[in-house]
């Protein structure tokens, strides 16, 4: 491959640099270009999450989700350890509070044995007490692969090495317009014109958006869910020691809140999972016209939320309540306070949601003959950016 092919990837989250750094691996004397729209690479999904190394537990054997967080979270460590990256191996309890709680437990378990990971065992109260010891649980599930990262960093080493290698990355170029001329794709910004003769699409909250300017359907929406966290203040940090989480319910789309001891120093306690009112909606205040229209015109959003009614009041509540959230922390940790929580972060995801109203819930590519499309890439997607980065390369039909 020479010279003459060239690449524009526009999204500069961990899966859009992740693509262009697993290109130049390829193909290194292509031509590749990277836009992103805000001032620095990351800004969003990638950094704005709880920062652990998934080692893919929960996902169904065979799905690309399980395949890609085995994976990539062994690429990750790899990558963090060679370019220096703060980030530890600590492991993580995933708890059963209650006994009806114990057969998804042991699904998890069966999971994660399938899906390859290493020194996964079930323990029991007991052992929970020693690593953990203000934790309540009757039995857990004991994952010494994962870990925690400072993504920030990965985005940044990331950067540079494409930068090194000749890639281009532009920041500060939101595209206005996508078009074919020539045999080529173009990319319109406020202030100049970029071109390509392959388009790869990882643009996250906004990627069915882009898809659209591209002239696909939008046979599936993304639908933004806003995160809310709170972090312990320090006299309370001795509570949780490294990373701590409920087993899943199956009657609900998401995990719920967990605890997740930062690289950075600290523990974060959270997410609830709330509608955003805008696809960047950070903060409860934050609304977009726009974004709110598209949602509320979208009939899979009112299937989603009448399949779960329950689970939808109760996030709102926690939400609000820093009394509810503290009682859904309580489930885990019984000596968690409502004083010992300081305001923290917030990170809004992407999901995609099919007008059923169904979510998405593995990765979604879309490949096209000159475009490829990443329309769903949910949790594990920042640990196994470099794995899907590698797949991305793999589905071009080059």
């Amino acid at each position: 491959m020479g010279t003459q092919r060239t690449f524009l990837i526009i999204g500069g989250g961990l899966v859009g640099l992740a693509t262009a750094y697993r290109l130049l691996e390829r193909f290194p004397l292509a031509r590749i270009t990277l836009l992103e729209k805000e001032a620095a690479v990351g800004a969003h999904q990638s950094t704005h999450n709880s920062g652990v190394l998934h080692a893919g537990l929960y996902y169904a054997p065979g799905s690309a989700k399980a395949k890609l967080a085995v994976v990539g979270i062994r690429q990750m460590t790899e990558f963090c350890r060679t370019e220096g990256i703060p980030h530890e191996i600590c492991g993580k309890l995933v708890v059963a509070v209650t006994a009806e709680e114990l057969p998804r437990l042991d699904e998890l378990l069966r999971r994660g044995i399938a899906n390859g990971l290493q020194g996964l065992r079930k323990i029991e109260a007991a052992e929970i007490r020693k690593i953990e010891p203000y934790v309540n649980g009757i039995a857990a599930v004991h994952v010494p692969e994962e870990g925690i990262v400072d993504y920030r960093q990965v985005c940044d080493r990331l950067a540079a090495r494409i930068q090194e290698r000749g890639g281009r990355i532009v920041t500060g170029a939101r595209v206005a317009g996508l078009e074919r001329k020539a045999g080529a794709w173009v990319a319109a910004t406020k202030t100049e014109e970029f071109d390509a003769d392959f388009l790869i699409n990882c643009t996250g909250l906004h990627c069915d958006l882009v898809a659209k300017m591209a002239g696909e359907p939008r046979d599936v929406r993304i639908v933004p869910f806003r995160g809310e966290y709170y972090h312990l203040k320090p006299e309370a940090r001795h509570l949780v020691k490294n990373l701590v989480y409920p087993v899943p319910n199956p009657q609900f789309p998401f995990l719920g809140v967990h605890f997740t001891r930062m690289i950075q120093g600290g523990v974060e306690a959270g997410p609830n999972a709330v509608l955003a009112f805008a696809r960047e909606g950070y903060q409860l205040t934050k609304f977009d016209l726009r974004d709110m229209l598209d949602m509320l015109l979208f009939p899979g959003l009112w299937r989603f939320l009448r399949q779960y009614p329950a689970m939808t009041c109760s996030e709102l509540i926690q939400s609000f309540s820093k009394t509810q959230f503290c009682r859904a922390l309580q489930r885990l940790v019984p000596d968690i306070r409502i004083a010992d929580l300081a305001p923290g972060g917030a990170g809004v995801r992407a999901q995609a949601m099919m007008p059923t109203g169904k979510l998405v819930d593995d990765f979604h590519l879309v490949v096209r003959q000159d475009a490829l499309h990443v329309l769903n890439a949910p949790s594990p997607a920042a640990t196994a950016s470099l794995a899907i980065g590698e797949h991305i390369v793999r589905q071009l039909p080059i």
